[in-house]
């Protein structure tokens, strides 16, 4: 039990990590896109700017999570990680894209502040912990291989075995 705590602890730090630079990444761009400037390139598209930058912190994070928090885990395909990366980070964005919303546009809370703690705090928050789960359990499973019992006659496995070693001495180094 202790050993598989902590497994999972080492999965969420290094899961925070990698996030901790695509939150820097898609708060970055998200502020670029809409206050850098007079006028900013996207002032008055906040759901543009929040959308383009999850995609490029998308990235980012795809490359993390694949190559160093689940790099253990086997693979499923690269097309079908990467669709379903993309997909679930898709509906994580749509939580956060769906705080800014409400707050800019239902309680017309307009301020450079709110539209950040709405989008990039409350909603990250919530976007985090379901793509913590949706990514763990279903884009980087863990598979549990068994090992196939071989049905070969005693005798028929030797013979395969002298056959490879004398492959191997047959062969120039």
């Amino acid at each position: 039990m202790l050993e598989r705590v902590r497994g999972l602890t080492h999965e969420v730090v290094k899961f925070g990590v990698v996030g901790g630079l695509g939150f820097i990444v898609d708060v970055g761009i998200f502020n670029l896109l809409r206050f850098a400037g007079d006028p900013g390139l996207l002032e008055h598209k906040p759901l543009t700017a929040k959308g383009i930058s999850v995609a490029v912190a998308t990235m980012v994070t795809y490359l993390g999570n694949r190559h160093w928090t689940w790099r253990d885990r086997a693979r499923s395909g690269a097309r079908r990680e990467v669709t379903l990366f993309f997909l679930l980070n898709g509906l994580g964005m749509l939580i956060a894209v769906g705080c800014l919303a409400v707050s800019h546009y239902v309680l017309d809370l307009r301020t450079p502040l709110a539209d950040n703690i709405s989008a990039n705090v409350v909603g990250l928050v919530l976007g985090m912990v379901f793509r913590f789960w949706t990514y763990r359990t279903i884009v980087f499973k863990e598979r549990r291989y068994e090992e196939p019992e071989v049905e070969a006659e005693p005798l028929d496995l030797i013979g395969r075995l002298a056959a490879e070693e004398a492959h191997h001495e047959a062969s120039p180094p």
